[in-house]
């Protein structure tokens, strides 16, 4: 079913416009990631899309009724508002259905006119119906599965909302779009603020949600685990590709390599005729050469096709440091009674990448300050290998003044070594040239400050890079980009990160902080990990189905071994999966159950109950706790009719 279209989009700021001619079409079920480098206009798309921007021409329309919703960048709640309520609040519509059936429940019971009396009721029938398709009695349910997912735990519920970090507020935000679950979701960078746990469970949960969704993001892994489309906005231009992120990179290279060829033999047969045409024009070739000429004037020129352009990124040769980098042994960080990890020991070698990951709040920020010296374990020891030169680049990105230009940033004493020349070659390596070298750091955008902090390390000459989250606020072509840098860096790299697709391609050693005190040495990459993770899962579970197994046998062999040795001149009979009673028994208790569920189902008809939302909710688990109950009954009913002598 078609939800969203658009055609013609074109809008710009400056003199050059940032996308024309956009269109496109969304359906029920398209999960569509919106790629493109940084700048080229996706957030702007995506205000267009939602209404809160006007495009320069064209126009967007929503079908058949649709909702459409944007994941907004920045919070802003009233005070005293709690995370609970904010989160309700996404189900404004249904709890003002509740309220309308309850109203619409007290007119029906004392109304005496058959026609008003009949118009109440289907008004009633309606409201219940759209709150049972919705699943409208078990809200706090959904409430509490999404805020889970999402990282909250139940101690912040109650918590005034202007108390959460910016972070954990985006969080909010994104909460409550899940849960409105309108019919067109816009996704802007949906992942940021997540820790792994949290991304897993929100790339398993959108990939099972109905709706169309448009989603910017950076995570390469997250676009390939959710989106089954991909657009890409370069050069003011919008591209669709099928398939997730890995098959647009496939596509993509083989439509410029195509497209180049095309443009290529065009351009071979252009040169050829207008080389014909400057031979014989004139004499009897003539008036061939002018036919040649019109059929030129005629032809459709190609153009020549663009890819969009990575960063050469380069950290540069580094003095050699010794063989061990950093020794550490029985380490343990202990914030009062909450420990961020016990007894951790391993060794970095000279040309390791080290990764560390692990939920938020976990203690990666802190085990990074304490191999740097910023901060003191409260056990073990770290000791530190010969002539390491360490750079390092937090997340926060504060090693850059915001009063100083970016050369004067990058470069603080000029080094007769380093001209102004090489400084600027150098920061075109990691992309950024011209006018934003004079410009304040104050006013860079988050990529391009991530990028002149980056360069930074090389002025240091750093040998061991300690990098805090770097690609946070890179696009994808910059990620592909230091990637890159740091796999052919001669050097050691110390990276944090929830970047799943980075830690998989660049790092060789991974420690897993678990958020519960414990940390796992893994000697491989985040795939590694998994596969690991798995196969540990995998055997717990045959561990717990054997012991199932095992116990179930050994409680059938006592039954057999108390039926006597008379059993086997008795008919065969089928084991027995309830325990022994008496069929009386059990018809009493099924007749106790039956009056039972006929008590909530007069309940359940009962205008009475949908004024309290609560006890709603709690008559009906305890109806299908009754009707489960009831069956269990009847099998056990059934069996004993069977196997009692």
């Amino acid at each position: 079913m078609l939800l969203l279209s658009c055609s013609r989009l074109s809008r710009g700021f400056d003199a050059e416009p940032l996308f024309v001619d956009v269109g496109f079409e969304l359906h029920l079920g398209d999960r569509v990631g919106l790629v493109g480098p940084n700048g080229c206009g996706k957030t702007t798309l995506m205000r267009l899309l939602a209404g809160d921007d006007t495009p320069d021409n064209g126009e967007v329309r929503l079908h058949a009724g649709a909702r459409i919703a944007l994941l907004r960048q920045v919070a802003e709640f009233p005070p005293g508002r709690t995370l609970f309520d904010e989160a309700r609040s996404a189900f404004a519509e249904l709890l003002q259905a509740q309220e309308e059936l309850v109203r619409v429940a007290e007119q029906l019971a004392v109304a005496t006119d058959e026609q008003e009396h009949k118009i109440l009721a289907a008004k009633y029938d309606r409201l219940h119906e759209l709150l049972r398709h919705h699943d409208a009695y078990t809200l706090d349910h959904k409430i509490e599965d999404v805020l889970t997912g999402l990282g909250f735990k139940p101690d912040d519920y109650q918590r005034d909302l202007n108390s959460f970090s910016g972070g954990q507020q985006r969080r909010v935000l994104l909460a409550k779009i899940l849960l409105a679950a309108p019919d067109v979701m816009l996704l802007d960078e949906p992942s940021n603020h997540l820790d792994i746990d949290a991304t897993r469970w929100l790339e398993n949960y959108l990939a099972q949600q109905p709706q169309g969704m448009l989603i910017v993001s950076h995570d390469r892994y997250f676009l390939n685990r959710v989106a089954n489309k991909i657009f890409e906005l370069h050069a003011q231009k919008l591209t669709a590709y099928p398939g997730n992120y890995s098959a647009y990179v496939r596509l993509r290279q083989e439509r410029y390599e195509l497209a180049l060829k095309t443009y290529e033999a065009q351009q071979e047969y252009i040169e050829k005729q207008e080389e014909y045409i400057r031979r014989v024009h004139y004499g009897q070739l003539a008036r061939q050469a002018q036919s040649r000429k019109k059929a030129l004037e005629r032809l459709e020129v190609v153009e020549r096709p663009t890819q969009i352009e990575a960063p050469r990124m380069h950290f540069g040769e580094v003095v050699r440091s010794g063989d061990v980098v950093f020794h550490v042994e029985n380490l343990s960080k202990a914030f009062g009674d909450k420990v961020l990890f016990r007894d951790l020991s391993f060794d970095l070698k000279r040309g390791q990448r080290l990764g560390i990951m692990g939920p938020n709040g976990a203690g990666k920020t802190t085990l990074l300050k304490i191999l740097l010296g910023q901060e003191k374990p409260t056990s073990g020891e770290v000791e530190q290998g010969h002539l390491v030169e360490l750079g390092y680049l937090d997340q926060h990105l504060k090693v850059l003044p915001d009063d100083k230009s970016v050369l004067r940033a990058v470069w603080p004493e000029p080094d007769p070594s380093l001209t102004e020349q090489r400084m600027r070659d150098l920061l075109g390596r990691f992309g950024l040239q011209g006018d934003v070298v004079e410009q304040p750091v104050g006013t860079l955008s988050g990529g391009q400050r991530s990028r002149a902090a980056l360069a930074k390390l090389v002025v240091q000459g750093a040998n061991v890079l300690v990098l805090d989250e770097p690609t946070n606020h890179l696009d994808i072509w910059a990620c592909d980009a230091l990637e890159e840098a740091v796999k052919a860096f001669e050097g050691t790299v110390l990276v944090v990160s929830h970047d799943r697709d980075f830690l998989n391609r660049v790092v060789d050693l991974l420690i897993v902080l678990d958020g519960k005190g414990r940390a796992e040495v893994v000697f491989g990459n985040y795939d590694m990990y998994e596969a690991i993770h798995a196969s540990r899962e995998a055997a717990e579970a045959e561990a717990a189905k054997k012991a199932a197994a095992k116990a179930e046998k050994s409680a059938a062999t006592a039954v057999a071994n108390s039926a006597g040795d008379n059993r086997s001149n008795k008919p065969a009979k089928r084991k027995r999966k309830f325990p022994y009673r008496k069929t009386e028994d059990i018809e009493h208790d099924i007749a106790q159950e039956e009056a039972r569920l006929k008590q909530l189902e007069e309940a359940i008809a009962s205008p009475d109950l949908y004024r309290d939302a609560h006890k709603v909710k709690e008559t009906m688990d305890l109806f299908e706790a009754t009707k489960k109950k009831l069956q269990g009954l009847y099998e056990h009913w059934e069996e004993a009719l069977e196997l009692n002598g």
